[in-house]
């Protein structure tokens, strides 16, 4: 399964989807406190009690174009929407990619590098008032959150409105996911802004909407974004507990260390999760050699595991009880998969979860997605949807 590896990283590293790794960015400036934890990259066991045998990847549908992104409306019609990084949302029904696209805002997308149409979120009252959110950089690299509305297959391109444009420096690190939370609010996950290290100070400057987690109220007439998070690096993929409500962040890590976030539910603190201070557990810089202030990431791997962690979801359907629980993710240049599984109720004076690997694919998971029964499904960036299952 591995011998087209080296092809797939290629392919990765042209499509700039990544984490910036040692062949482009600087090493860490300080060396290693002695007063931090030493954290490991270890393969942990590959079978546990409460943990399947393995993940399988069931293919959907192919003939996409980068898909980077699979939902739901929540309006009980079954149809899965497939957001293509060029700019089109598509249609998934009964497993057939529905020929005209639900919205195609191609013309207003930038989508080199790690830019492009990035995010999709419905309103949670979407079967009532029709309106879903995108999040995409324009034609100027700048990220864009807006609204749009629709009714049947079809979305109304002529009306939209902007809720939020934020200046981007650089043309890597957008983040790019929004979902509404349990509160109603809309979150927008934020890269630092981009190049390297975070030159520009954005993740730890609390006046900066750049290295954030951001909650909108998008009721307001005129929606104010708030802090509900910072010093994050770039957290392409987030998501909800749907039982619980707590948030689960995929932040995609310098040169070293890739890292799984974790915030309770309906926490009002703003957590500080200590980019550019720190990577993964470790120290980024060199005045950074105590942790107090800062939460550590509840799991981390290093790049001999992976290169860019894709954020997942806690699963939550019927379908595979074995999988009740667990938070799965992945890493988008190894094609590996991961479940965590947690005492509950977790915090960070639990103990530390446990972690298993549970497939080595040759898939560019680019992300997960949750249809409206909680089915989990995989975005391959090569063109492709598939359903997760497990045995």
């Amino acid at each position: 399964m591995r011998h087209a590896r080296a092809a797939l990283i290629a392919l990765a590293a042209a499509l700039a989807l990544v984490g910036c790794g040692r062949g482009t960015e600087p090493p860490a400036v300080a060396p290693e406190p002695t007063s931090i934890p030493e954290a490991t990259s270890a393969p942990p066991p590959a079978v546990a009690p409460g943990f399947p045998s393995e993940i399988v990847p069931v293919k959907l549908v192919g003939g996409l174009d980068q898909p980077v992104f699979v939902t739901h409306a929540g309006d009980g019609s079954g149809r899965l929407f497939v957001v293509e990084k060029t700019g089109r949302i598509r249609i998934l029904r009964d497993g057939k990619v529905e020929p005209k696209p639900f919205l195609d805002i191609s013309g207003q997308v930038s989508d080199g590098s790690e830019q492009g149409l990035l995010g999709l979120a419905f309103s949670p009252t979407f079967e009532a008032d029709g309106y879903f959110y995108v999040d995409y950089t324009d034609r100027d690299g700048d990220t864009v959150v807006a609204r749009y509305h629709a009714a049947g297959d079809a979305a109304d391109r002529s009306r939209p409105k902007a809720l939020l444009t934020i200046d981007q420096p650089y043309a890597n690190h957008n983040g790019g996911m929004i979902a509404f939370g349990p509160d109603g609010m809309l979150y927008v996950g934020m890269g630092d802004g981009g190049s390297a290290g975070d030159p520009q100070g954005h993740a730890q400057n609390p006046k900066s909407l750049l290295g954030k987690l951001l909650r909108i109220d998008v009721s307001a007439a005129k929606p104010t974004p708030e802090v509900a998070a910072l010093g994050l690096r770039n957290p392409w993929r987030f998501s909800f507990d749907r039982e619980t409500g707590e948030v689960w962040i995929g932040d995609v890590g310098q040169g070293d260390w890739e890292e799984i976030d974790y915030m309770p539910a309906g926490d009002a603190q703003v957590t500080n999760f200590g980019w550019n201070r720190f990577e993964g557990s470790r120290a980024y810089r060199a005045d950074s050699k105590q942790t107090e202030g800062f939460e550590m990431p509840v799991a981390e791997y290093g790049h001999d595991l992976g290169r860019s962690v894709t954020g997942g979801y806690v699963y939550r359907g019927t379908e595979l009880p074995v999988l009740d629980g667990m938070y799965l993710y992945a890493d988008f240049v190894s094609g590996r998969v991961w479940g965590l599984r947690w005492p509950q109720p977790p915090r960070s004076s639990s103990p530390a979860p446990d972690v298993r690997q549970l497939a080595d694919t040759d898939l560019l998971i680019a992300s997960f997605g949750e249809d409206e029964a909680g089915v989990l499904y995989l975005c391959d960036l090569n063109g492709a949807v598939y359903r997760v299952e497990a045995r």
